[in-house]
């Protein structure tokens, strides 16, 4: 008998699937079953994540810009017409960019506004854009799953990233408003949600928490602090809650941000 966390056969959609993240949630996708279309804007991180994925199960590369509504509609014919159905969208297309990022030495008033610019609009429409598009023909089909990624620098403010926090806490309230729409508009079983990832050291981060010798940096020093869990996480550690939402199990969970922090969110620091 097949468990109701089960994804098995699901058709889902990664966006930004060429990241790290993207590509870690995209190999959890394949391993529980599902056939995962991941999609990015640059045609050569997506053959290389094909390549590393293929052996793991069906899995197919499309290259789309989540920023340009006529490129996702495309996409979105090219995958109805193939398999017939959505049944999940990761939104993880998004991340902070250097020129966004504040050093230590600088004030909100230094910060170049094309920067702030470019990281909200990829970080929120980036999110947005896929959810309509891709959410229209699971609102059609009266079934999906969506979810999408927040940030912990939506629970407080966190020194040097502003146009990042702007974007995720944007990210939280349309997650809520679209699971109210769908849910009260189209079908109980059209399902959005947000996971909130704790810090997790990758490349868009790693010179920030990471000094040249290896050891931590001041910042990397403050998050250790106020994470009981006293570690980073690993990037694995994000595909159990992805799979659960995505199944059956979590049939009566939508609008939710879940925190995935080590216990971050939750601890005051004293």
């Amino acid at each position: 008998m097949e468990s109701n966390f089960s994804i098995a056969n699901k058709i889902a959609i990664v966006t930004g699937g060429g990241g790290v993240l993207g590509s870690s949630i995209s190999k959890a996708l394949l391993k529980a079953g599902a056939k995962v279309i991941v999609l990015d804007i640059r045609q050569e991180a997506l053959d290389n994540r094909i390549s590393d994925l293929k052996k793991l199960g069906e899995i197919t590369g499309l290259v789309c810009n989540v920023l340009d509504m006529d490129s996702l509609k495309a996409v979105r014919k090219e995958i109805m017409s193939k398999w017939g159905r959505i049944d999940i969208l990761i939104n993880a297309a998004g991340g902070n960019m250097p020129g966004a990022t504040l050093t230590e030495e600088q004030t909100v008033f230094d910060m170049k506004i094309e920067d702030f610019n470019k990281v909200t609009n990829l970080n929120l429409n980036g999110t947005v854009y896929p959810a309509l598009v891709f959410g229209e023909a699971m609102a059609k089909q009266g079934s999906g799953s969506i979810i999408n990624i927040s940030s912990m620098a939506t629970y407080n403010a966190i020194t040097r990233v502003p146009g990042y926090s702007v974007a995720k806490t944007g990210v939280n309230i349309f997650t809520q408003w679209l699971a109210m729409e769908l849910a009260t508009k189209f079908d109980e079983k059209v399902r959005v949600n947000a996971i909130a990832p704790g810090f997790f050291i990758g490349d868009q981060n790693r010179a920030v928490l990471i000094n040249p010798d290896g050891s931590y940096t001041e910042r990397s020093k403050k998050v250790l602090a106020k994470t009981p869990m006293k570690r980073f996480g690993d990037i694995t550690e994000l595909n159990g809650i992805v799979q659960f939402l995505c199944s059956d199990a979590a049939s009566f969970i939508t609008g939710a941000i879940i925190p995935v922090d080590g216990g971050f969110s939750a601890f005051s620091g004293v």
